[in-house]
């Protein structure tokens, strides 16, 4: 009588010795005119979740121009989580520009070691990330919408939307450090700021000079443009979906939006019909949002809108289709009409509001 074959066992993974020492978690922190952009901080309550999972510290990266103001970027990444601060200083990083920030950023990762390294999907973000990456030729996954460690080989499990939002896939950078990811504000919690919190710095040369740089900022020209939607930061959200029927319908939308003094968004159908503009498309496409109240009307809850409001404290749904998926994610439900749904709304909160600031 012959032996069953053995069962192959899963083949444990091996990091090469030459990226044994990579140690630690980093987040970029991105800046601009003397103000830190919020996913840096988002990313930093990620970062420390990570380092805990792997035991290993959290630092924060600043680049900047000389001064005091770097420095306290330093001190409030330590108040958001981190551990210590590599810092560099130079009159050429004043302003970004995508030459001599990879250079600094690559060098100090080479000089000094991390496994992980964060950086904010947003226009400066994703120049450097890219940049950075294929300078190192590491991996890099982008817009990711998760992240953790596989316990099995301690790598970064890095989760993203792909094949346009219909399906989730996770990625696993295996022999090759550092492993970096991009991160979409307001996907990530914000981390609570504890004031007590220090840290060490570690300071570190860029060694360039102007002249070898060939990219020269002329003039900074702010966004003219101050009334462009702000969703990634609304408090308030009413979204509208195809399930609206016509154009006209959408005014509804605006409607409730403006007694509530909400945001308005859509899903990609709304927009890709011409009904509103690209910048106000929530999903995997469009902008990742976390608001206190999110209000979708006739909207579906497909995997590419899902992706970019399921975070949200609330969420209203209203449809008239029982078996539409948002409903399996929502906080409260509405079947129904929602052209006959909305104006009631609408005029409850506009009578609500007026009672309130009477007696107020």
């Amino acid at each position: 009588m012959s032996e069953a074959p053995a069962k192959k066992g899963k083949k444990k993974f091996e990091l090469d010795p030459r990226l044994a020492s990579y140690k630690g978690v980093w987040v970029f922190v991105e800046h601009e005119r003397g103000q830190v952009h919020p996913v840096s901080w988002e990313l930093m309550g990620e970062g420390r979740k990570l380092a805990d999972m792997l035991g290993v510290e959290l630092a924060g990266v600043v680049m900047g121009a000389p001064g005091d103001e770097t420095r306290q970027f330093c001190d409030e990444a330590f108040r958001h989580g981190a551990d210590l601060c590599y810092l560099m200083q130079d009159d050429i990083l004043k302003d970004y520009r995508n030459e001599p920030f990879t250079k600094g950023l690559t060098d100090m990762v080479n000089a000094y070691e991390p496994e992980i390294l964060l950086l904010g999907a947003t226009t400066q973000g994703r120049d450097l990330a890219g940049s950075v990456a294929t300078t190192l030729k590491t991996g890099l996954t982008a817009d990711c919408t998760g992240l953790t460690i596989d316990p099995d080989n301690r790598s970064l499990a890095a989760t993203r939307p792909t094949f346009g939002g219909s399906l989730l896939c996770t990625i696993v950078t295996l022999n090759y450090r550092p492993q970096m990811a991009t991160v979409r504000p307001r996907v990530m919690a914000m981390p609570e700021r504890d004031g007590s919190r220090t840290g060490r710095i570690v300071e570190h040369a860029l060694g360039m000079i102007e002249q070898s740089i060939i990219t020269k900022v002329l003039e900074f020209i702010p966004d003219a443009n101050q009334d462009k939607p702000q969703l990634a930061f609304a408090d308030i959200i009413v979204a509208g979906g195809k399930g609206m029927k016509r154009p006209e319908n959408f005014q509804l939308i605006w409607d409730l939006a403006k007694v509530l003094g909400a945001e308005v968004g859509a899903s990609r159908p709304v927009v890709q019909a011409g009904w509103v503009d690209l910048e106000r498309q929530v999903g995997q496409s469009g902008k990742t949002v976390r608001p206190k109240l999110y209000i979708a009307a006739g909207i579906s809850g497909a995997i590419q809108h899902r992706v970019g409001m399921s975070d949200s404290d609330c969420i209203i749904a209203i449809n008239n289709d029982p078996n539409a998926p948002i409903f399996d994610f929502a906080t409260y439900g509405i079947v129904g009409n929602a052209m006959t749904i909305l104006p009631a709304l609408t005029e409850s909160f506009r009578q609500a509001l007026a009672t309130a600031r009477k007696a107020g």
